[in-house]
C-alpha cells in the first residue's frame, strides 16, 4: 500500500506543480489555457498557484524526510479542498467539460490523505 500511495502523491505532485506553476508564475500561458483565467484576476490565479505549491511540499516532504509525517494527510485534504472548490466554481461557470480533472484530483487527494491517516 506504501509504494501505491507513493505513486498517487508522485502523480499529484506532478500535477500541482503543473498548474500551480503556471498559475503563480505563468500568467499569461494560464490564461490562454484557462478561460477563466482572464476573468477573475490575477491575484486571485496567483493566489490559487501558490496554495498548490505549497500544498505539493506538504503532499511530498513530511513523508519523504519522516519529519511531521502527519502533515502529509492534512495537505492532501487541503488539495482535495482546493480541487473541490475549484469544481463547485466551474459547475457555477457551466464548464461541465473542466469538471473531470477536479474530479480524479479529488478522488486521489482523498485516496492519500486516507491512506496515510
Amino acid at each position: 500500500m506504501n509504494i501505491t500511495l507513493w505513486i498517487v502523491q508522485g502523480i499529484l505532485g506532478v500535477g500541482f506543480i503543473f498548474s500551480g506553476w503556471m498559475k503563480a508564475f505563468q500568467y499569461d500561458k494560464a490564461k490562454t489555457s484557462w478561460p477563466w483565467a482572464k476573468e477573475v484576476g490575477r491575484g486571485l490565479v496567483f493566489l490559487i498557484g501558490i496554495v498548490e505549491l505549497i500544498g505539493v511540499l506538504g503532499l511530498i516532504l513530511p513523508e519523504a524526510t519522516n519529519i511531521a509525517p502527519g502533515l502529509t494527510p492534512i495537505a492532501a485534504f487541503a488539495l482535495a479542498v482546493v480541487v473541490l472548490l475549484g469544481a463547485l466554481f466551474h459547475i457555477q461557470r457551466k464548464e461541465y467539460k473542466e469538471i473531470g480533472v477536479n474530479i480524479v484530483f479529488l478522488v486521489l487527494a482523498l485516496f492519500v490523505a486516507v491512506g496515510r491517516l
